[in-house]
């Protein structure tokens, strides 16, 4: 008997025609049997040359075909390519193929939606199997409250999939935790086919499938800026390491929070290399705020507000633009079906509040406290994971945390809140989108910031010196200079350049800044040019 096995990539137009002529041979011969094998494209190269490397052939191209000695056992022996099957199948058996180039196509495209259909059909089994492992560090904070119940409902990973929550935080929180399973335990989530505790460090991670990483609940006490920047080193490389040592191959690493969010995603990327482009940073929070002060003055409910992008500094420093923002069934005197929508800025003729109210109102939000609340965060977060699985709305401009690859200007090596959409599981920064130039100010002002504090956490910089604009430097001479301690009276101004930290609540009596009191470079503006 002769066994062959032909296999190729899933789109390759002499895969389909060598199938077709291998169909036939076995239709209309007893003793001739053939084993198919495809490959996604993505994933076609290495997989043929660790198929070569193991039984020292050589072959690059696509398909490629060998016959199996059923009857000597051993490795197969490698037959060649189309051109040689084709030749073999005259010489031996007087078949030739007559298909047109046209059909080859067709049929080549065809594989491959088959085959894709077949992997996640797969993937389908295989989570009935092995539930998705979902990881959340620092789990005794509220955010994590909040965010169980959305995953365990099935709107975020799908409604076919089951998955195992895994809770990690220190030993102290160990009793808050416990806490945590009971309820969550209780709500008889269909999907929930496990949840676990962890407090050993060793452990975490375990064939992790997506990680969310929240904001860390710590008393301890830091004095300076740049001690609060260096403090998130040590817990960025310890994941990092654990990630690369103990996660999934694939998971995905998603950043929350309130606090140096696009400081903690650089730095995950940085100790965890081999996964940095499935580690994002959470920018929907400070969108939904955006949208929500906005929805406030057309009247109207904020999900109605969409496109609003956030450039920059996440949880700091960041640009609010309005220029794509559109608002859907308005109650105007022109009115339209539902996906008739009108640019924002066309209906709000007080340049003066979107300047100056609109960013002062976002800017107070930030100074009180309330940027995140444990609610906010967790929907922010839930939502960004939900468009990874299953895309974004078509059409629709989200705002992302990303490693910069040089678009739109911004300097290489940072995390940078950009537009993006998700697809196909993964997301696409929209290059293509017109009249959003940033003006140079304002970029310098976004990524000034953002290379400072990267360079303060991994010890390259000593001093954190915020960027001033020539008014920003005018204003600070009429400052008063800081005085060394604090009062429980009143709130004053870390430093005279330090505008990053106006307002931010201080602690009490004589001690220094938490962690928590300190939420970096939360300036947030609107560019004047959006209204002339």
């Amino acid at each position: 008997m002769a066994k062959f096995v032909l296999a190729g990539r899933a789109d390759c137009p002499y895969y389909a025609k060598a199938e077709l002529l291998a169909d036939y041979l076995q239709k209309n011969l007893p003793d001739f049997r053939v084993h198919k094998i495809t490959q996604h494209p993505h994933v076609w190269e290495e997989w043929l040359k660790d198929l070569c490397e193991k039984n020292t052939w050589s072959h690059k191209k696509s398909p490629i075909i060998w016959r199996e000695l059923l009857d000597r056992g051993g490795k197969g022996l490698l037959l060649g390519g189309y051109n040689e099957f084709l030749e073999y199948a005259q010489l031996y058996y007087g078949v030739t193929s007559s298909m047109t180039t046209e059909l080859m196509k067709i049929i080549a495209q065809e594989n491959l939606e088959t085959h894709i259909e077949k992997e996640l059909e797969e993937e389908i089994r295989k989570d009935l199997i092995h539930p998705l492992q979902v990881w959340i560090t620092s789990a005794s904070v509220p955010a994590c409250y909040n965010l169980i119940p959305i995953l365990t409902s099935g709107e975020v990973f799908g409604m076919h999939t089951e998955i195992s929550l895994n809770l990690f935080d220190n030993k102290q929180a160990e009793e808050n935790l416990h806490v945590i399973v009971t309820e969550t335990q209780d709500l008889v989530a269909p999907l929930l086919r496990s949840i676990s505790i962890c407090t050993r460090v060793e452990d975490a991670f375990l064939q992790a499938h997506v990680i969310i990483i929240l904001d860390e609940n710590t008393d301890q006490e830091v004095y300076t800026l740049e001690d609060c920047i260096r403090s998130r080193l040590p817990l960025c490389r310890l994941y990092g390491y654990l990630i690369e040592k103990n996660a999934h191959d694939s998971v995905r690493v998603i950043v929350g929070g309130k606090t140096f969010v696009n400081l903690k995603t650089i730095l995950l990327m940085r100790y965890a290399p081999n996964v940095a482009h499935n580690i994002i940073a959470v920018a929907l929070g400070v969108e939904g705020q955006a949208r929500a002060a906005l929805a406030r003055k057309l009247r109207t409910t904020s999900s109605c507000i969409k496109n609003v992008i956030v450039w920059g500094n996440i949880s700091g420093n960041n640009y609010i633009d309005l220029r794509k923002a559109k608002v859907y069934r308005y109650e105007s005197a022109i009115w339209g079906p539902p996906n008739y929508s009108r640019p924002v800025l066309s209906l709000i003729f007080d340049s003066d509040w979107v300047n100056r109210q609109y960013v002062e109102t976002l800017k107070k939000l930030t100074a009180t406290g309330k940027q995140f609340g444990a609610i906010l965060s967790a929907h922010s977060i839930a939502t960004t994971l939900k468009y990874w699985y299953h895309g974004s709305p078509p059409g629709e401009i989200v705002s992302l945390g990303v490693l910069s690859e040089g678009q739109f200007g911004i300097p290489e090596g940072i995390v940078f809140s950009m537009p993006v959409k998700f697809e196909n599981g993964t997301w696409v920064v929209l290059t293509d989108l017109e009249d959003i130039e940033i003006s140079e100010q304002i970029m310098t002002r976004m990524t000034s910031d953002l290379i400072q504090e990267k360079l303060v956490a991994l010890g390259d910089l000593i001093n954190f010196q915020p960027y001033q604009s020539e008014t920003d430097i005018a204003k600070s001479y009429e400052k008063t200079t800081l005085p060394t301690t604090y009062n429980n009276q009143e709130n004053q101004r870390v430093s005279d350049a330090v505008d990053l930290l106006d307002l931010i609540p201080q602690p009490n009596s004589e001690k220094p800044y938490s962690q928590e009191a300190i939420n970096d470079s939360e300036d947030k503006r609107v560019e004047e040019q959006q209204i002339n």
